[in-house]
């Protein structure tokens, strides 16, 4: 299964002065940083270490779907 094939919504936060992303297929998964690239590689290592941890406490870990209809 490959990490970068989830969806990811990227956003700028004023309040955080820093770019945001949710990874909406993996509950509670986001990341930030200072730009766009920087917190796309932050969400890609969270993506990562989501999916290490739900195999390590025997969870499911859902298939990519990709595109999201609704978010």
């Amino acid at each position: 299964m490959k990490n970068n094939s989830y969806e990811m919504i990227i956003w700028w936060s004023q309040e955080d002065g820093a770019f945001v992303v949710d990874v909406p297929e993996l509950p509670g998964c986001m990341a930030h940083g200072k730009t766009r690239i920087h917190a796309i590689k932050n969400a890609e290592d969270a993506i990562a270490f989501w999916i290490k941890t739900a195999k390590e406490d025997r969870q499911r870990v859902p298939a990519p779907k990709g595109r999201l209809l609704y978010a």
